[in-house]
């Protein structure tokens, strides 16, 4: 049909998920296009995660993502980014405060069978990472070795290069409208055109759900939640990245094991998040000036810091499925629709895994190594959808 641009592969999102996926189906051999509804990739999710990559965090099923996309991380393919260093040292301190016993038990138990296990701290030990913490907000402390900050933009930037090094193409301002399926080909008509593949993956995050119902898909039910953070800043002397002991900038996070706040250095101050989950329709989010207050009177509670400038505030979307665990892979009740969607607070530490496993499903091939469970977790089919 004249004016329709063909491809092997039509991936709806330029996110991480969209983007990992685009890098290895087109490792894989595919004519990759990549659709991204907005003007550059990667802009309500990824551009405003934590930035931390924590084999602690998530779901058994998640967890052997992540611990599967670690090596990735720490020897990238050769030019996939300039940057030499993806992941950095950081460490997490999860406070066990007044009322959390059966958390912190439940962080200790299953942090213990991480590749670096948790370790519980005394107060002298958790005052010595951190020594603004109010010795008498926390009884217990659990210290996470093997937190890593991650470089998200390079990650990012990373898949794309990659994607496009294998004859892929990156379309931004292409919205889709409707995807349709014709004599064994998707066709999605977006704002930027009319393009057509026998495979489509929706990697369309919070509108993963809706691009399924576009294309008469029954959708997984995911839920999109506001997660909001604020940058404050710190006098001089203490976000220095000298050697005084209570520089900021060599801060471990400091959370607490509720999960009710975190706390990480950036960029000479401190990342500030209630980590609040409030459900909200996809869209481009704005911060609650009561979560970002929320976040500072908790951090105040366990730190003593004159924290008092906001220097900006943000809001981003994460989308998750009922039982908070990745949707990946075909899509057993409609041909060629693929899912990489539904990951949650997860999608940067888990992104090589990810993308690998559904190249590897879409091919018929045998997952990667490590990845054995995490076929049937993430399976589009595991649970009724609404």
């Amino acid at each position: 049909m004249s004016g329709v641009r063909e491809s092997d592969v039509l991936i709806v999102g330029g996110g991480i998920a969209g983007a990992s996926a685009g890098y290895f189906l087109g490792r894989a051999g595919g004519r990759v296009t990549l659709l991204e509804a907005e003007s550059a990739p990667g802009t309500h999710a990824t551009g405003r995660s934590a930035a931390l990559f924590s084999e602690y965090y998530g779901n058994a099923v998640v967890r052997e993502l992540t611990r599967a996309s670690r090596a990735f991380y720490e020897t990238p393919p050769a030019g996939f980014s300039p940057v030499a260093e993806l992941l950095r040292p950081r460490g997490v301190l999860a406070l066990g405060t007044p009322g959390t016993g059966r958390e912190f038990d439940a962080a200790k138990a299953s942090g213990a069978g991480a590749p670096q296990p948790v370790v519980e701290l005394n107060r002298d030990r958790a005052l010595a990472l951190c020594p603004a913490l109010r010795p008498d907000a926390f009884t217990r402390a659990l210290y996470k070795p093997g937190a890593r900050d991650i470089d998200t933009d390079a990650v990012l930037q990373g898949f794309l290069r990659g994607l496009k090094a294998t004859g892929g193409t990156v379309v931004t301002g292409a919205r889709v409208h409707a995807l349709t399926r014709r004599t064994g080909r998707w066709h999605a008509a977006t704002s930027a055109g009319e393009f057509s593949a026998p495979v489509v993956v929706d990697a369309a995050g919070a509108w993963a759900d809706q691009v399924a119902k576009s294309a008469g898909v029954t959708p997984q039910g995911l839920v999109a939640y506001r997660r909001t953070a604020a940058l404050v800043s710190l006098p001089r002397e203490l976000a220095s990245t000298g050697s005084s002991a209570v520089s900021v900038a060599s801060w471990p996070m400091v959370a607490d094991v509720a999960e009710t706040f975190y706390a990480r250095p950036e960029s000479g101050g401190l990342l500030i998040s209630p980590a609040d989950a409030t459900p909200v329709p996809p869209g481009d989010v704005r911060p609650d000036e009561g979560d970002v207050a929320l976040a500072l009177d908790r951090f105040r509670a366990v730190v003593d810091l004159p924290v008092r400038h906001v220097r900006r505030a943000w809001a981003g979307l994460r989308s998750s499925a009922p039982d908070d665990t990745p949707v990946i892979g075909p899509d057993p009740e409609a041909p060629g629709f693929c899912w990489l969607a539904g990951l949650g607070g997860h999608g940067i530490q888990t992104a090589p895994a990810a993308g690998a496993l559904l190249a590897a499903l879409i091919a018929g091939n045998e997952p990667p190594p490590g990845l054995t469970g995490a076929v049937a977790g993430t399976t589009p089919a595991r649970v009724g959808r609404s």
